[in-house]
């Protein structure tokens, strides 16, 4: 199969996770179930056929660098789980505009006005030849998706939105790509197995078994850049509505509900401490009542499905289909265009892989 030509936008704990696993697993057996991976082969394609041809950034130490080096350059903090080759591709400046909130431009090491001149983005893009642009910007950063989601289509590359800012699951957004004939995928990763997709799993559990649930809350702890940078309020409104939305979703009733990032904890470093909890009410009107805990290091759990989702957007690009991509952005996205169960959105996955479903 040809290769997958990806730029990144943010060179951060999830970039890091990302490019290390395209390395650890470019020798992956298809024949075999590999831990970590939901698809070895993904319509025809490898892991090893990703290829990370650009890459932006606004911390000095990171610009300039080779890809390889810049995520494992501080404050990143993701495990270094793979050696990654050099990659003749050095990270390109970026605009700052409101990609980088004020408390966070120290941690960041963010270059001054005047210190370095940005790089013309859609230029780059151009000249990478890039298929698919995946944006990994801080959370709240709502001008500058909108400027990278325009670049995507002057450049004419498809969009991956990790984030919860809304474009692919925006009518006008997603309507842009469709006259470009490009794809867009979004809106904010759901983890292989995060807060969200658990929560909605035990949340559709209780309705499927007739439990009544009367209240529900998810509280989370990290210590990696992106819990600091959710430590302004005003960053996380369109962050609360997509992690609320993804769960309340699955149930057909009002739902009282405190979902959302709680606090930056710095010790954790790249882990992430999920709390759950949901009270409800079975035969008999008995009380229930379900407390968890979930651990996991945060980058590689989003790095996971990411992964699935760059082939199933070039799958998009090989077959001309163009706008919103419906199956992998319900499966792989907690604010995707149609909100459908984990199950469902699974299967038509598996359709869309077959040629049996378009979008």
């Amino acid at each position: 199969m040809p290769e997958i030509r990806v730029a990144l936008i943010g060179v951060g704990n999830s970039a890091s996770a990302l490019v290390q696993g395209v390395q650890y697993y470019k020798d992956a057996k298809e024949d075999a179930t590999v831990p970590g991976l939901m698809h070895v082969n993904f319509g025809g394609y490898h892991i090893r056929d990703v290829r990370f041809v650009a890459a932006f950034e606004v911390n000095k130490s990171k610009i300039g660098k080779d890809l390889s080096e810049a995520i494992f350059t501080k404050p990143n903090c993701c495990f270094k789980f793979a050696e990654v080759p050099q990659l003749g591709v050095p990270v390109s400046s970026a605009p700052i505009m409101d990609g980088v909130a004020e408390h966070m431009k120290e941690t960041f090491n963010v270059y001054k006005d005047g210190e370095i001149e940005p790089a013309d983005v859609v230029t780059v893009l151009e000249k990478s030849q890039v298929d698919i642009l995946v944006n990994y910007l801080p959370v709240g950063s709502k001008d500058a998706t909108r400027f990278y989601a325009q670049a995507a289509l002057d450049a004419e590359c498809a969009f991956i939105n990790c984030i919860p800012e809304f474009i692919a699951s925006d009518a006008a957004w997603a309507k842009k790509f469709e006259e470009k004939g490009l794809p867009i995928a979004g809106d904010d990763i759901k983890s292989q197995l995060g807060a969200t997709i658990l929560h909605r799993n035990l949340a559709r559990l209780c309705v499927d078994r007739g439990v009544i649930i009367d209240e529900t809350y998810q509280l989370n702890l990290g210590g990696d850049t992106d819990f600091q940078n959710m430590t302004v309020e005003e960053r996380l409104k369109t962050k609360r509505i997509s992690k609320t939305e993804a769960v309340k979703s699955l149930v057909p009733y009002d739902l009282p509900t405190r979902i959302g990032p709680s606090d930056y904890v710095p010790f954790l470093g790249n882990k992430k401490i999920c709390y759950l909890w949901l009270k409800g009410r079975k035969f008999g009107d008995r009380p229930l009542a379900i407390t968890v805990k979930l651990e996991v290091e945060d980058s590689p759990n989003s790095a996971g499905v990411v992964i699935d989702i760059i082939r199933a957007v070039k799958l998009a690009l090989d077959r001309k289909i163009a706008g919103q991509l419906l199956s992998i952005s319900s499966y792989a996205f907690k604010h995707p265009p149609l909100q459908v169960p984990d199950s469902v959105a699974k299967e038509a996955v598996e359709e869309y892989i077959q040629g049996k479903r378009q979008r």
